[in-house]
């Protein structure tokens, strides 16, 4: 793992491999370890860049709010000191989120878009909602939030299956400061509707959808891609693909990649 200094705060990243850049975005209460078993294959004929996105992982907090757009531009900050000029992007969840600002925001060097479990719609009423009932959440016990909201991002049957896997996933969670749990959900709770980017795009993009994906409205997610030129592949269980369908997302990712070089 390597640092770099933004804005006066240290920024984690990894980067792995030689060819064309891969980007690896992570999601809520996630870090850059949640790519581990993917980086030795995505790697094999590209150069694989994985960052802790602000207040996860070992990526210090910027602020109280991290915007979709505070997360693209520390992204960018590390594109360029890396010398990366053109690069493909898979954004798990909400690291999909700041893939698309990223998108909106610095067009001209991506080959392609991957949103894994993820959406450019914005958060609907009830879903900013939820969010603030999640920092009310946080505020007074923070574990136990943790403990309860990974589970829940597995498809009902998968929560068993994966029981080590879960294991894991929230021990890291539990790294996460309360400070980055918090600007998080704020800044996803207030970010915009990106689904022009579906049509405005001059690269590919795919979307992977989980049928059994409790975080997210599927039929939503199928619906904002009617008429566009966005590719789908859907698997059949929760909203952590990488973990549930691993090792088929291998195969796609791969031959998504493939074809945007």
């Amino acid at each position: 793992m390597s640092t770099l200094l933004y804005k006066n705060l240290k920024v984690n990243y990894t980067s792995t491999g030689k060819g064309p850049a891969v980007v690896l975005l992570h999601g809520f209460l996630e870090n850059i370890s949640m790519w581990e078993k993917l980086v030795p294959q995505l790697s094999q004929n590209n150069r694989v860049i994985c960052i802790d996105l602000l207040g996860h992982g070992m990526t210090e907090s910027l602020g109280y709010i991290h915007t979709m757009e505070d997360q693209a531009e520390m992204v960018k900050f590390v594109l360029d000191q890396l010398n990366v000029k053109q690069e493909i992007f898979i954004g798990h969840s909400m690291g999909g989120y700041v893939a698309l600002a990223f998108a909106e925001k610095y067009p001209e060097g991506i080959k392609g878009l991957v949103l894994l479990n993820s959406t450019a719609l914005p958060d609907e009423e009830d879903k900013k909602l939820n969010r603030e009932r999640s920092i009310n959440a946080i505020k007074q016990y923070p574990d136990t939030f943790v403990k309860l909201a990974i589970p829940n991002l597995f498809s009902e049957e998968n929560r068993t299956r994966f029981k080590p896997e879960i294991e894991a996933l929230t021990k890291e969670a539990l790294k996460t400061p309360q400070q980055g749990i918090i600007a998080a959900l704020e800044g996803m709770k207030i970010r915009k509707d990106r689904t022009f980017i579906y049509n405005s795009a001059a690269y590919p993009i795919l979307m992977i959808i989980s049928k059994k994906d409790p975080a997210l409205d599927v039929d939503s997610l199928y619906k904002q891609l009617e008429g566009t030129q966005v590719m789908i592949h859907e698997f059949p269980d929760g909203h952590m693909s990488y973990i549930e369908n691993y090792p088929e997302i291998i195969g796609v990712l791969k031959d998504f990649i493939k074809d945007c070089i």
